[in-house]
């Protein structure tokens, strides 16, 4: 079954664009030109990935983004104008999963989305269960449970958790996990992996002391003292 993309953007042209690169490669366009008609599409519709623009009329990018998490996980890959750092940073601590900078190449961009459209399996049944302290990582559904109980993670939560478990009692660095996460030169710094932390060990509540921060080197995961 085709996978759809929800393409939020105010800019008729750019859109338009981006939307044929994507039909050209056998995916499902929705399209929305402010921040509330994108909200009622998606409320309307399955939806597998979100691009999201920041400025945005009617309601703004970082208001959709809030608003899409507190009901889902799905992938959001935030558009914006700028390179801001504290831009890009607040995206993050909302729960996007990405950001590019415009104007953008409608191919990076869709090199970007496949990550998300098409994720990777871990070969080898054995590495596609991992478990820890009552916490229960299944690579290809992207499931986790925490002591039996489903536990909704994004995207980037998930890989973070998953790539920690796998290196259980190893130390992790941030530039490690970026890397692994984003899979090219990432523009941002750690700050971004901060982010994406915090969220990740507020879903994790009292587990959450499994990640173990190593100062001035990373983390790891580790099943004790939880």
């Amino acid at each position: 079954m085709s996978k759809t993309i929800l393409l939020v953007e105010d800019k008729l042209l750019l859109r338009e664009i981006v939307k044929d690169y994507f039909l050209n490669e056998g995916y499902g366009v929705l399209e929305a030109g402010d921040g509330k008609q994108a909200l009622a599409l998606f409320g309307e519709h399955k939806v597998d990935l979100i691009i999201l623009d920041i400025m945005l009329p009617e309601l703004d990018g970082w208001s959709v983004c809030q608003r899409v998490r507190k009901v889902s996980d799905v992938p959001i890959i935030m558009l914006t104008a700028r390179s801001d750092e504290d831009d890009t940073l607040l995206g993050f601590e909302l729960g996007a999963d990405d950001y590019v900078v415009k104007p953008c190449s409608p191919p990076v961009l869709l090199a970007r989305a496949k990550r998300f459209l098409e994720p990777r399996s871990i070969p080898g049944q054995e590495r596609n269960l991992m478990s820890g302290a009552g916490i229960t990582v299944h690579i290809p559904s992207r499931s986790v449970t925490i002591d039996g109980t489903s536990r909704s993670l994004t995207y980037t939560e998930f890989e973070i958790l998953a790539y920690l478990m796998k290196n259980k009692g190893m130390i992790v660095t941030r530039e490690q996990l970026m890397a692994k996460i984003w899979g090219y030169d990432f523009p941002g710094d750690e700050r971004t992996i901060n982010s994406h932390m915090r969220n990740l060990r507020a879903k994790l509540g009292e587990k959450a002391q499994c990640i173990v921060t190593v100062i001035r080197a990373g983390y790891k995961f580790e099943e004790q003292p939880c």
